[in-house]
């Protein structure tokens, strides 16, 4: 059974969805939740909760949620190797490309990237063009600046009180 909840982001409301597998659904908008009261009690949906609280407090550094994703064996490949960038640090889609095995494919990474159901959880966020530039982004341009930001400043801030 898919459940949702509405979660409050200092970047928007966002729709978690569940299944009794994991997380399969992380959007931006308003939706109307799905099975509501549900939600509450499903255990995906709490952690998800539980670690995007801590993400946006910068505490959490890496998701580790069971996931119910749907997609191609591409697309699984590429959602993948999102998962292994590091918290603050950025690649491109050329460097994606070459990282799953397919320099030539950079195209297909990105619409890969771009069918991400779970960004931020699967920080598609964290690939950018190879000028530098950022470029396409499901919740918008400024959600992917805004979170770049936030894991540079949370990756300085954490490094500065060590000393």
């Amino acid at each position: 059974m898919l459940v949702s909840k509405i979660y409050c982001s200092p970047i928007g409301n966002m729709l978690i969805r569940a299944t009794e597998v994991g997380i399969c659904g992380l959007t931006i908008g308003s939706e109307p939740a799905l099975q509501d009261d549900l939600a509450q009690q499903n255990p995906f949906i709490r952690q998800a909760i539980e670690q995007l609280d801590a993400y946006f407090a910068g505490v959490q550094k890496h998701f580790d949620l069971p996931l119910d994703l749907q997609g191609t064996p591409f697309q699984q490949r590429v959602w993948q190797e999102l998962q292994r960038i590091p918290f603050g640090h950025t690649i491109t889609y050329a460097q994606l490309a070459a990282r799953i095995g397919q320099p030539e494919a950079v195209r297909a990474v990105a619409a890969a990237n771009s069918r991400n159901p779970v960004w931020i959880i699967v920080p598609c966020h964290r690939v950018i063009g190879t000028d530098g530039s950022l470029t396409g982004y499901a919740g918008g341009l400024w959600r992917k600046e805004w979170l770049l930001n936030h894991e540079q400043l949370n990756m300085v801030h954490k490094q500065l009180s060590l000393f």
